[in-house]
């Protein structure tokens, strides 16, 4: 990675990009509520932000490791000899954990479409992995279907080339296949209109409660009359909300301005707020807005929906890149594979979680060790913690690893 920024240090004029051929989603198309609508104020919305958070940081926080099937086809170890375990299990590059690398990944998809990572590799193989931010990469798909990218460097002027087999793209939902849609584009009008709604509401509270409207004399005004008055309502305009109003000579306020009752500002914004999530396929619960209707059990439910419907496929996604990205044919082949543990995020109250490990555990499935392991306790300091044991009724006459729980009748 030193290497490529070094050459991008000194660019020469032909490498020069003009700023009109920024890609499409760092300039961002006006939406028909007339706002300007890109990645970086999208994310001032925050029904956007909570949506981005949310996912970004349930992925981040679920452990990811490489593992390896082991030889009789069932199970897997945690491959911690592979040069790849730790960068993406601890420290992908430099200072940076695990958990900013994904969930910054999760964010550029998210927001962008595509997430681009440089592969530095030293003598073959991978010594670290550097986030590239999407904007500066420009992908190009040539007639033989082979993807090449340029990367722009850090001071924005100078590029290289970069092949396909030095970038991990991640890509987001595509049309093409090989580029991700970019979602702030795609969905500029829903969180245009939402940009809009705040900057209105804002401006509607800071006139307070002062409304527009019209300031009606009877009889003409001289023009120093008419400019003592201007400016008399602009100093009353500009005191606090509630004052009252004191007109003298016939004068009469008409107000023309609708509150925000009126104006049904708030349901519209509620609205709103689940039309992003929408976007997002992330449940309304998950960024803080609830039916009054909801109970415990039905948000424990719908908590469980967030990690199979709105997380899993995202890590499905990345488990999936990292194979075809990050291992060769010969590693897949040995069994190696990425996996993310969601399963801590998916366990219920502790009653319902130690009665599901105690029927595993009666039945032979998990031994206490493995118990103590899912509940962060220590092993056993005698040999019973590697045991497993079924009820009597369901041991195997044969099985050497089974201990019954009691003792079978005498035939």
């Amino acid at each position: 990675m030193r290497g490529l920024f070094a050459s991008l240090a000194a660019p020469s004029a032909k490498d020069a990009r003009p700023l009109d051929m920024l890609p499409g989603f760092l300039m961002g198309p006006d939406s028909k509520s007339g706002v300007t609508v890109t990645f970086t104020t999208a994310l001032q919305v925050a029904a956007v932000l909570a949506c981005v958070k949310v996912v970004a940081e349930g992925v981040a926080q679920s452990p990811c490791k490489l593992m390896k099937s082991m030889p009789t086809g069932t199970g897997a170890n945690p491959a911690r000899d592979h040069p790849l375990f730790w960068k993406l299990y601890r420290q992908p590059f430099g200072r940076q954990t695990a958990f900013e690398f994904w969930e910054t990944i999760v964010i550029h998809i998210m927001l962008a479409g595509n997430a681009f990572v440089y592969i530095n590799r030293v003598a073959g193989r991978i010594f670290e992995l550097i986030l590239l931010e999407p904007g500066k990469v420009v992908v190009t798909r040539h007639a033989d279907l082979s993807l090449s990218y340029e990367v722009r460097g850090p001071d924005g002027v100078g590029t290289r080339t970069v092949p396909a087999e030095d970038i991990w793209h991640l890509r987001g939902p595509s049309w093409n296949g090989w580029m991700g849609m970019e979602t702030v584009r795609l969905a500029r009008e829903a969180i245009g209109l939402a940009i809009a709604l705040e900057q209105s509401h804002a401006g509607l509270h800071k006139n307070g409660a002062k409304p527009g409207g019209v300031y009606s004399i009877e009889g003409p005004l001289t023009d120093p009359q008419h400019a003592q008055l201007t400016e008399w309502l602009k100093k009353f305009a500009a005191s606090d909300s509630g004052t009252p109003m004191i007109l003298d000579r016939g004068a009469k306020w008409l107000s023309q301005q609708m509150t925000g009752v009126d104006a049904q500002h708030l349901e519209t914004r509620r609205f709103q707020i689940e039309e992003v999530c929408r976007l997002f396929r992330v449940m309304p619960i998950m960024v803080g807005l609830s039916e009054k209707t909801a109970t415990y059990a039905s948000s424990e439910q719908m908590f469980l929906a967030h990690v199979i419907h709105t997380l899993l496929p995202w890590v499905t996604r990345i488990e999936q890149s990292v194979e075809v990205s990050l291992l060769t044919d010969k590693e897949q082949a040995e069994g190696y594979f990425l996996k993310f543990n969601l399963s801590g995020m998916m366990r219920g109250d502790y009653k319902s979680r130690q009665e599901g490990l105690q029927i595993q555990r009666r039945n032979g499935i998990i031994n206490a060790d493995e118990w103590r392991d899912l509940e962060d306790m220590n092993p056993r300091a005698d040999a019973g913690g590697v045991q497993y044991i079924v009820e009597s009724n369901m041991a195997i006459q044969d099985g050497r690893d089974l201990v019954p729980t009691a003792t079978p009748p005498a035939k």
